[in-house]
């Protein structure tokens, strides 16, 4: 989870480096709230709408439980419905419908 949230702030940072390849401000301020960028127009449960990602593309949804697991932060991969797991894992998709997988 600690590499996770470094390799996030890096990332963040070159982006912020390098002139014309920022994140939107509505994502980098998700972002700082530990936010996650979905492509629903509501969140998923336990997570509260907190405005908007990607210049209002997606909805910036907050955590409100420490109980609930992003699927790649996980170590899983998020795959349509029609792709089968050989072995499913417990963790949110940022799209409706989709699984979380830690084998393909």
């Amino acid at each position: 989870m600690k590499l996770f949230s470094c390799l996030t702030a890096l990332l963040l940072f070159l982006l912020q480096a390098v002139p014309g390849l920022g994140l939107p401000k509505d994502t980098l301020r998700c972002l700082e709230y530990h936010g996650y960028c979905f492509h629903l127009k509501s969140c998923p449960k336990p997570f509260a709408a907190f405005g908007t990602c990607y210049q209002r593309r997606k909805t910036c949804c907050i955590d409100t439980t420490s109980n609930s697991h992003i699927c790649q932060e996980e170590g899983g991969h998020c795959v349509p419905p029609e792709i089968r797991c050989l072995q499913e894992q417990v963790g949110l998709c940022p799209r409706r419908g989709w699984k979380c997988c830690t084998e393909v």
